[in-house]
């Protein structure tokens, strides 16, 4: 059936829309993701997790349904012993590893506090991290105690605390905040978001054939689809959330490669050189300007994959964004597919929904759904 929602032309023409007007077309409605982003920059909300340019993550699984199953109250909790499936992901659904999952385990809204804390905890890891590769090596931590501790043998909380918030502007790091004409180009080129909505959640996954970093190997998604669910996580170099919290997805797929199979799409660039540029990425030695051809596209993707270092396999998007617009990818997104190749769980748009975790957990009740129809 044609959509009955309004149409407004997402290209600059849209600016010369009043926002009421806007606003009044949708009255009753959800606006399309990439009208509400347009109406969050326009009206000056914050970059942050809460507003509706974030939104939430999608999972057919919840605690709800996770007591339900374990015979529990919704207000009580799963011990290890009365846990349906493997230790091992009763361990990662434990999230605040309290020996029993409960409701707070797999709140990842903005209004859990465990949330709003891995947010500071990420921003914060960012600043230690000399080469932006997610990663802080012993001498890397020792490296930044000695630039705070200015030679003595020992540091205060307020010797870290100015530290960490230092030149601090609205929840950026310093240099990177955007004014709000960067942020209407940014969302007119489509380098901090897709226009597309991505699948539905329960939709059939979207079929792609992409080849990998370097080009050795090309994958069909259609091929891939079968006994074990499918995770696909989508990034790109010059997004600095993505680099700090894309090996924690990497570390999902270590633990698990034995019951799924995972995939990093790779897509446009964020914050290239010639857009919005990020003093943080100079900083770290992260500089691309925007792909123009799929040859440079994988040569940027290669600078990424060296420094990331990836286990599960990248594959890079073509140079007109198919995949990435097929599951409104930009500029980070995780999906996870179940065996049927439907989407089991659609992640919020990164940074502040780019959540590995919450994608775990999704991913791991996925097997238990499976695990517990087989029986």
């Amino acid at each position: 059936m044609p959509s009955t929602q309004p149409q407004f032309p997402l290209t600059p023409e849209l600016m010369s829309v009043p926002l009421e007007e806007i606003e009044q077309a949708y009255a009753g409605q959800t606006p399309p993701e990439a009208i509400r982003m347009y109406l969050a920059i326009s009206r000056g909300l914050p970059m942050a997790t809460g507003h509706d340019w974030y939104g939430p993550g999608q999972s057919r699984y919840s605690w709800n349904w996770l007591a339900e199953r374990h015979g529990v109250a919704t207000d009580a909790g799963i011990p290890l012993e009365k846990f349906l499936g493997e230790p091992a992901w009763f361990q990662r659904l434990d999230r605040n590893r309290d020996g029993q999952i409960t409701a707070d385990d797999l709140d990842w809204s903005s209004n859990s506090s465990w949330v709003q804390s891995a947010y500071t905890a990420n921003r914060f890891f960012r600043r230690m991290d000399p080469n932006g590769d997610g990663r802080i090596s012993r001498a890397d931590w020792l490296a930044y105690f000695d630039s705070v501790a200015q030679g003595q043998d020992e540091i205060n909380s307020e010797q870290l605390r100015e530290a960490w918030l230092a030149g601090l502007s609205s929840g950026y790091l310093p240099g990177d905040a955007p004014t709000k004409e960067r942020l209407l180009d940014g969302f007119f080129s489509r380098d901090i978001g897709s226009m597309e909505e991505g699948p539905d959640l329960d939709a059939p996954a979207p079929d792609f054939t992409l080849q990998t970093t370097g080009g050795q190997q090309t994958v069909r998604l259609s091929a891939e689809v079968g006994a074990q669910p499918i995770a696909l996580v989508f990034g790109n170099f010059t997004c600095g959330p993505f680099r700090s919290m894309y090996p924690g997805a990497d570390d999902v797929a270590k633990r698990f490669h034995k019951h799924a199979k995972f995939f990093g799409i790779y897509v446009r660039e964020a914050h290239p050189t010639d857009a919005w540029q990020m003093r943080s990425n100079d900083i770290v030695g992260v500089v691309a300007a925007q792909p123009k051809t799929y040859a440079e596209r994988q040569a940027v993707a290669g600078q990424c994959h060296r420094l990331l270092a990836p286990s599960m396999p990248w594959l890079v998007d073509d140079i007109n964004d198919s995949t990435g617009n097929a599951y409104s990818g930009m500029p980070t997104r995780c999906y996870v597919i179940d065996t049927a190749g439907r989407v089991a769980y659609k992640g919020g748009r990164g940074p502040f929904g780019f959540k590995t975790g919450e994608m775990e957990q999704s991913f791991l009740m996925t097997l238990l759904d499976q695990k517990l129809a087989s029986e």
